[in-house]
């Protein structure tokens, strides 16, 4: 199964917290790297008053099932220091979310697939159209339209690190 994660931080070393996190991910031995985005600086959003964000998009193989996999995102997180405060949408080291798994649909309150604001946010929709122009969010339409559909000063908030692609290093 294909399943794609949005990696996020923005306190430490988020860049270097986001390929500890795909290295991770990979080694796992039920999840398979298949192909990352570069690095994107991203203004924050929702709770404004803190440092940018470093953003990226990977597309990983996996024969875990959706909550399982949750799950293993939620561990890695905490290996690498993520502790939830309760204020939500504030600074953390490390966030990966499951955007998307294959073309489920899935609402539960243990897991909503996709991922329900993945299509109103730049930082995720960049990424993940640098690897899969023509992606389609499940339910939702085709990725370009929602991107295209948010506010162009959010969109132009989302900038690549370093603008060589990662295939390319």
């Amino acid at each position: 199964m294909r399943t794609w994660i949005g990696l996020g931080g923005n306190r430490d070393d988020s860049a270097n917290l986001l390929d500890a996190a795909l290295a991770r991910l990979a080694d796992s031995p039920r999840l398979t790297l298949l192909r990352r985005s570069r690095l994107y600086r991203s203004r924050p959003w929702g709770v404004v008053d803190q440092p940018d964000f470093v953003n990226a998009v990977a597309e990983f193989g996996t024969d875990l099932e959706p909550l399982p996999l949750l799950t293993h995102l939620l561990t890695t997180e905490e290996q690498l220091g993520r502790r939830r405060p309760a204020r939500r949408w504030g600074p953390r080291c490390i966030d990966l979310d499951l955007l998307t798994y294959e073309d489920l649909r899935i609402h539960s309150d243990e897991l909503v697939l996709p991922h329900p604001r993945m299509h109103l946010r730049a930082f995720v929709l960049v990424p993940l159209l640098e690897l899969a122009p023509g992606f389609v969010i499940p339910g939702i339409g085709p990725a370009a339209g929602c991107l295209e559909a948010i506010e162009p000063r959010e969109r132009a908030g989302v900038e690549p690190l370093d603008p060589t692609d990662p295939e390319d290093s």
